[in-house]
């Protein structure tokens, strides 16, 4: 699921009042040092908890050093803050390493951009001699969004959270969706592409695609506290998920929904991690140790999302946006939003600058407390006027 806002089949759209729910008290930042501008950053990170949202972890890295920090509260039930290692569900920041994988069998020569997915994938996608893998890459497929159906069952959240789809399923479900744009003409993101090329990589390799993320990135880069989950548990320090599904009225409170199935996500969304684990594999992307310069190239490629995300575009596997530091240039990463999750991972556009920010509310996150994230953005990616 991504972060891009939309309305969900769950009443999560009335009107936000402070959060209910105490913080905790902030977490110190690092100490004091060249670099980044750490009480800045830090006041960033405590107006986004004040706004709306239980917790809130962040790392940023500079040419000149590397803040790391936190507030709020990891678990509302025992009361545990949120430390800047806990892990947490990285929603469509997942698709950036799918992405990788796809790209990595490119280099090998064993897929290329512009082949059919029938070709490559035969009788798994309707229409598929007309698709192409750079199509699906690129949210241009025409495949309709499986996430929107699932949202529209009487309960979605808790249909998703006990999830045992299988990825054709996930696909199955959007087969016959009417109405869809001719493959290469229209920008629509959808769940869907990023399922099927999850698929691609294991028919290609004959391997699981958790087993391939972790042989080709995880354990090449070193992200010990990145998995990609089997189970609904997150392992080790975590930051407990929650959303307001009774919206956020008078005597409203949020709903623990750390435990989730995998299933609802797969490729396209369930990779756990922590921000210094994405801010490490960003880094090792864009330096060229998980892919060739000109296929980092084709990655970094950008083409506008559409007409209502003025400022916006997308690569493969990445997306950017020019309204973060409008006088820097575009900043380039991903997005991710799931159920309980929401996270932001981008490199300012000279790469000098790195941020990964999450927080513990994803589909119901109030526009106060996006707001304040933007400003965790921007503090850590703009230069000093």
């Amino acid at each position: 699921m991504t972060s891009h806002r939309k309305a969900t089949a769950v009443s999560v759209l009335a009107a936000s009042v402070a959060l209910l729910v105490p913080a905790a008290p902030p977490a110190a930042a690092a100490a004091p040092g060249p670099g980044p501008d750490r009480a800045a950053l830090q006041q960033a990170l405590d107006a986004t908890v004040a706004a709306g949202v239980p917790g809130a972890v962040a790392e940023v890295r500079t040419g000149r050093g590397v803040w790391r920090g936190s507030s709020g509260t990891a678990d509302l039930a025992t009361g545990r803050t949120a430390k800047a290692d806990d892990r947490f569900r990285a929603g469509s920041v997942t698709k950036t390493f799918t992405a990788t994988l796809v790209l990595q069998l490119v280099a090998e020569g064993k897929v290329r951009l512009d082949d059919t997915i029938e070709g490559q994938l035969p009788g798994v996608v309707p229409g598929g001699e007309h698709i192409t893998v750079r199509q699906l890459l690129h949210h241009t497929s025409g495949l309709a969004n499986y996430t929107d159906v699932l949202l529209r069952k009487p309960d979605p959240v808790r249909d998703a959270q006990k999830a045992t789809y299988t990825p054709r399923e996930l696909i199955a479900l959007v087969a016959d969706a009417p109405n869809r744009p001719a493959p290469g003409t229209t920008w629509e993101y959808s769940n869907t592409n990023y399922v099927v090329l999850g698929l691609l990589v294991e028919h290609v390799t004959g391997w699981s695609l958790r087993y391939e993320t972790d042989r080709r990135i995880l354990r090449p880069v070193h992200l010990k506290g990145t998995s990609f989950p089997t189970t609904r548990s997150i392992p080790g320090p975590h930051l407990h998920g929650y959303e307001w599904l009774d919206g956020r009225g008078a005597g409203a409170a949020p709903t623990d929904l750390t435990e989730f199935s995998p299933a609802a996500y797969w490729a396209t969304g369930t990779l756990i991690s922590t921000t210094h684990d994405l801010n490490t594999f960003y880094k090792a992307l864009f330096d060229g140790r998980l892919l060739p310069p000109h296929l980092v190239r084709e990655m970094r490629a950008m083409q506008p999302m559409n007409p209502g995300r003025p400022g916006r575009s997308y690569g493969l596997g990445l997306e950017s946006n020019a309204n973060t530091c409008a006088a820097d240039g575009p900043v380039v990463g991903h997005t991710g939003e799931v159920v309980g999750y929401q996270t932001f991972s981008f490199t300012s556009a000279d790469g000098e600058r790195q941020v990964t920010l999450s927080v513990n509310t994803g589909l119901t996150l109030s526009d106060a407390a996006a707001t304040a994230a933007m400003k965790v953005l921007s503090t850590a990616l703009c230069r000093a006027e």
